[in-house]
């Protein structure tokens, strides 16, 4: 059994769970919103806080990179140096070894990066990683891997995965020789790209090796949605019942509960703020693009019903031409409405969990929602 994580009911294999972290209770399913560079995009501490927000994450390669993790622990770590007092997930820059792979060479040592802003060499191995995470003040750590490209070859796969075990090896050493008192929960990260029997092996030694949480990584890097079950599906078995998952970089309303239904229960993507910041808006219905010309004298809400600050004072037409003169408060507003939908979202079937209803939840909400065509 995890000291730390709780199960309080199911549906199916949906689970409402409690994840205790030195910062306090997160309630699950959860999404978290993603802080990459110290800033969940356009939004205050405090507005994150009221839309309910109970976690939110950070980026180990980007924070080392500017402003430094030396310079934010000087500053006391990163949750004084932000403002935000609740729990912080930090990713390990594993996935920058994928997205700037044109600026990096990976070793068994680890990953030489030429800076993305100036060019200067970089170097992140996984006790770097991890001695970054500490130094920022992480109170959920993930382990340094290597997150594989799509498509991506069996062999290739399996060489990726056997380098990023070795890592993770070493990222629990690392926190083994650490101090026990207040030491943050420590997340392995499934990888094997589409291959089921490389996920298999992936999820099993992460368990031998020992960690608080596990993630399923490799995902939603280009793949199409079925693949993107299947490497769920194929690795949620062999993980622990009594720990969190955490489904990474995930994804559209749909796809969350889809992967809530499959026993995930922690999820992170930055869909919210970057689409609002293109002038897109999610509804219940699907998205809307609010550039769109109907929208010019319409005088409703983002969406019917919907309680955050967005929708109670301000109609279509308002936000629209906000966004056509390129005004920072229309992406403000439109940031604000679309994490709460998100937060909304997994706080609804949290609940319909609980009351044993989530199976009917999902099935109406997936039937209802269509990504519309004026998605940019």
């Amino acid at each position: 059994m995890s000291e730390h994580f709780t199960v309080e009911s199911t549906d199916g294999d949906a689970r409402a769970a409690t994840l205790e972290t030195r910062r306090g209770p997160v309630r699950t399913p959860v999404f978290m919103p993603v802080g990459t560079q110290a800033t969940v995009k356009a939004m205050t501490p405090a507005e994150l806080e009221s839309l309910g927000a109970q976690i939110i994450l950070g980026n180990t390669y980007h924070l080392h990179v500017r402003p430094g993790e030396k310079l934010i622990a000087r500053l006391g770590g990163l949750h004084r140096f932000m403002a935000w007092n609740r729990p912080i997930l930090t990713d390990s820059g594993g996935y920058q070894v994928f997205s700037l792979a044109k600026l990096r060479k990976i070793t068994l040592e680890g990953v030489r990066f030429q800076n993305h802003l100036n060019g200067s060499p970089t170097f992140i191995g996984p006790e770097t990683s991890m001695e970054i995470q500490r130094d920022l003040g992480s109170d959920i750590v993930m382990l340094f891997d290597e997150c594989p490209p799509h498509p991506c070859s069996h062999a290739d796969a399996d060489k990726s995965l056997d380098l990023t075990l070795a890592w993770a090896k070493r990222c629990r050493a690392w926190w083994d020789a650490q101090p026990a008192e207040g030491r943050p929960l420590v997340f392995g990260i499934v990888q094997g790209s589409s291959h089921a029997d490389l996920r298999e092996k992936s999820a099993r030694a992460l368990v031998d090796i020992g960690f608080d949480g596990y993630a399923v990584g490799g995902v939603s890097v280009g793949e199409p949605e079925p693949e993107m079950f299947a490497a769920v599906e194929n690795s949620v078995p062999f993980l622990p019942k009594t720990h969190p998952r955490y489904a990474m970089g995930l994804g559209t309303p749909p796809q969350i509960l889809e992967m809530i239904a499959r026993g995930v229960d922690m999820f992170d993507c930055v869909l919210p703020t970057r689409l609002a910041r293109n002038g897109t808006a999610f509804t219940a219905g699907g998205t809307i693009n609010l550039k769109n010309a109907p929208f010019a004298e319409d005088t409703s809400p983002i969406e019917e019903g919907c309680e955050c600050y967005a929708c109670k004072n301000f109609t279509r037409a308002y936000l629209r031409h906000l966004v056509k003169a390129e005004e920072i408060l229309g992406l403000r507003l439109l940031s604000i409405h679309n994490l709460h939908f998100y937060l909304g979202l997994a706080r609804q079937a949290r609940e319909h969990i609980l009351a044993g209803s989530f199976q009917e939840f999902r099935r109406r909400f997936v039937a209802g929602y269509k990504t519309r065509s004026d998605t940019p």
